[in-house]
């Protein structure tokens, strides 16, 4: 092991950085290198992975192995290079259009067979390279060069797809709150398994201050939920208000109204995502009160664990594998 004392520049790379002036990507990538000087880890061993969009220029500015796949696949690239590369750290960069249409069958596969890859899905709610159309995220009767007359189409809410997909940590953040999101990044490095980190990001060139509820001075302190395990999920300046469960949906009231005893206490390790998933369905967009942070975070059985088992199990019963006499077995013929 070599000495992995590194600073934020040691992560750059050589690259110009080319966002649109103003752009979140920008924050962002500030958070994750100087995220990842902080981390005993050499360079080497990690690797970033995107797809297609403003969002996949992330390989480029990282000062590691990466690729920029194609759109849509990243995680079904990341996902091979995890079950035969195991040792490595493993992330995906995406955005809502490529993550979530196109991609949308790849990300949730992954996350579902529990693989050890940390994917980051940075959210505008706006198709931003190919100028401005709706994207699975978009609200409904967003006017955009897509949709004129308004989209009709029923957004995606990330983090609840996330939690249906059965991902073993689903947590949401801001571009604008770096502090915040290098907290979200350590704790979806540490957890083994499928990590999904949303990351609200501003386009201020297509979308500009689509999160303004939650990062304006006077809206976000009656609109942002700090979700924290093990405590009630109050909120507003003086946490005046709270979140109740009432049969199965989350419901926000008046903490004096209800008693601070009857507030939901907020369990990051409950095996079911049912709590979880209410609680990020109090906002469908982030147009009221939102919660950010932490939703689940429960470890299973890695994918790329068993995949390595079943080969040990199978050479230790069978012995090494002959692949010249596998392709000549069953099912050949000879064309004349």
């Amino acid at each position: 092991m070599t000495d992995t004392t590194t600073t934020r520049q040691d992560w750059q790379s050589d690259q110009e950085v080319r966002w649109c002036p103003g752009c979140g990507d920008y924050t962002i990538l500030a958070a994750v290198q100087n995220f990842m000087a902080d981390l005993d880890i050499d360079k080497e061993d990690v690797v970033f992975i995107s797809g297609i969009g403003c969002a996949a220029r992330f390989p480029y500015y990282m000062n590691t192995y990466g690729m920029h796949s194609i759109h849509g696949r990243a995680p079904a690239i990341a996902s091979g290079l995890a079950v035969s590369r195991p040792d490595l750290s493993i992330w995906v960069v995406t955005g809502d259009g490529d993550g979530l249409s196109i991609g949308g069958n790849h990300l949730i596969h992954a996350l579902r067979r529990n693989i050890n890859i940390k994917v980051l899905l940075f959210n505008n709610q706006i198709y931003g390279l190919t100028k401005g159309q709706f994207s699975p995220t978009s609200e409904q009767g967003k006017k955009t060069k897509s949709s004129p007359w308004g989209s009709i189409e029923h957004p995606f809410n990330p983090v609840s797809l996330a939690l249906g997909a059965e991902a073993g940590f689903v947590a949401r953040t801001i571009d604008m709150d770096r502090g915040h999101t290098q907290d979200m990044l350590q704790q979806a490095y540490d957890h083994k398994g499928s990590a999904f980190l949303e990351i609200y990001q501003n386009c201020n060139v297509f979308n500009d201050k689509a999160f303004i509820k939650l990062t304006g001075r006077e809206e976000r302190d009656i609109n942002r939920i700090d979700l924290q395990h093990g405590k009630p999920v109050v909120f507003g300046p003086d946490d005046q208000w709270g979140v109740v469960m009432d049969r199965g949906a989350a419901r926000i009231v008046d903490v004096a109204e209800v008693g601070i005893d009857k507030i939901h206490i907020h369990d990051v390790t409950a095996e079911s995502p049912a709590a979880a998933f209410a609680l990020s369905r109090l906002s469908h967009n982030p147009i009221g009160p939102t919660p950010v942070g932490v939703f689940r975070k429960v470890e299973r059985r890695l994918y790329e664990t068993t995949v390595q088992q079943q080969i040990h199990d199978a050479q230790a019963s069978r012995g090494p594998g002959d692949l010249a006499k596998l392709l000549t077995s069953t099912g050949t013929w000879t064309v004349e």
